[in-house]
């Protein structure tokens, strides 16, 4: 008989967050506020695509570099607005190779193009991307983050799971922290989760600790990273959790 592993009670990986930062106060006042699919569905496509190319210029960089040379990108590519990028033609994406406003990254560039296509694509689906975004249960992140990479271009892994925390969406980020409390609570799956099975596991545990608690999945998945690994003093917790557990 196959033995199945029992996984630790999520008010057990609460408790141990709420010790290590100092109460059940502090680690309340250390969660962003819950998502709001309202307000996520009234996000303008071109903000929409602005992220998504923030998230793919940022992978693999520094964070800081793509956030200081950012208002030169809005100019670069003309507000990110899906209508207007979908006219321009060759030359002028190719001028945006030796454009110095940005990042000069031809295969990046190129997404933008891609991307500026698929977020039309969804929006002519559904009404607008962030009303797409809205409509899809958190309890499905995978079939999400599976509809970024075949319909998106570089939208794959870490970028989609950023992608999507950024716009507002409530889910869960598989970073370093999240895998290791989800480790140690019992759940059978490798330090860095890339397979399909892992992944799946992965959203069938927080269905379950989502359906035990009531809580937001993005909250879950940063009580979990504020449970174990390094404890962060407030100042640099906030900083990291602007974007990543």
């Amino acid at each position: 008989m196959e033995r199945v592993c029992r996984v630790t009670p999520f008010k057990t990986i609460r408790a141990r967050a709420e010790k290590r930062k100092g109460g059940a106060k502090t680690l309340t006042r250390l969660l962003p506020p819950a998502p709001d699919a309202k307000a996520l569905a009234k996000v303008k496509d071109d903000r929409v695509l602005a992220e998504m190319s923030k998230r793919v210029f940022c992978a693999g960089f520094a964070w800081s570099v793509i956030e200081s040379k950012w208002p030169g990108f809005e100019d670069a590519f003309l507000g990110f607005q899906p209508a207007k990028l979908a006219f321009e033609p060759d030359d002028y994406w190719e001028g945006l190779t030796s454009d110095t406003r940005i990042v000069r990254n031809g295969a990046k560039i190129m997404s933008v193009r891609h991307n500026a296509r698929f977020v039309q694509e969804v929006a002519r689906e559904h009404g607008s991307f962030g009303k797409f975004l809205a409509a899809w249960p958190s309890s499905d992140e995978i079939g999400l983050l599976n509809l970024l990479v075949k319909r998106g271009n570089r939208l794959g892994g870490n970028t989609g799971m950023m992608l999507l925390r950024f716009l507002g969406w409530d889910g869960f980020v598989t970073s370093k922290d999240v895998v290791a409390c989800l480790r140690d609570a019992g759940l059978d799956i490798a330090e860095e989760v890339k397979s399909k099975g892992d992944l799946a596991k992965v959203q069938a545990q927080f269905n379950a600790w989502a359906k035990e608690t009531g809580l937001p999945y993005t909250h879950i998945s940063r009580i979990c990273a504020m449970s174990i690994g390094e404890n962060y003093e407030a100042a640099e917790l906030t900083r990291r959790m602007r974007g990543d557990d």
